[in-house]
């Protein structure tokens, strides 16, 4: 029985322990707690995307015939690459030309990386490197022929 109470006296202390531990835990901001405003906007939101783009070493969105181009170009390659997805293949083409930015003298590794991103539902891993080569060409003149 002497045992029973040892265990005992020993559970409820370890008990309190924790729950001492525990009580610093508020729901409630500390003052040094840095709290966003719900109404206060996202600092790193852009009302134009083309400057966010612009800040971020990126070309503008092609538009009218510069867009078409691209879009031209790309299907002449083969339809399945856009897949009547335009403002999607706009996108990608930007991205690929921060690949072309960031990798300036690798083509081997910016093939790689547009077979990578430029997918399709019939072409999951990528239409392969001699279409990503065409890809990233068509890409290159049309939407950052200054990279």
């Amino acid at each position: 029985m002497h045992r029973h109470h040892i265990t005992s006296a020993a559970v409820t202390a370890a008990a309190l322990l924790v729950l001492t531990g525990c009580s610093s835990i508020t729901s409630e901001p500390k003052p040094t707690d840095k709290v966003a405003s719900p109404t206060a906007p996202a600092a790193t939101t852009s009302a134009d995307p083309d400057a966010a783009r612009a800040a971020a070493g990126l070309p503008a969105e092609p538009k009218g015939p510069a867009r078409q181009a691209f879009l031209d170009g790309l299907n002449a390659i083969d339809k399945d690459i856009v897949h009547g997805k335009d403002d999607k293949a706009i996108s990608r083409g930007i991205d690929t030309c921060g690949l072309i930015k960031d990798h300036p003298k690798d083509p081997a590794k910016q093939i790689e990386q547009t077979n990578k991103r430029w997918t399709s539902p019939t072409h999951p891993d990528g239409h392969g490197q001699t279409m990503a080569a065409k890809i990233l060409a068509v890409t290159h003149t049309a939407i950052c022929p200054t990279y």
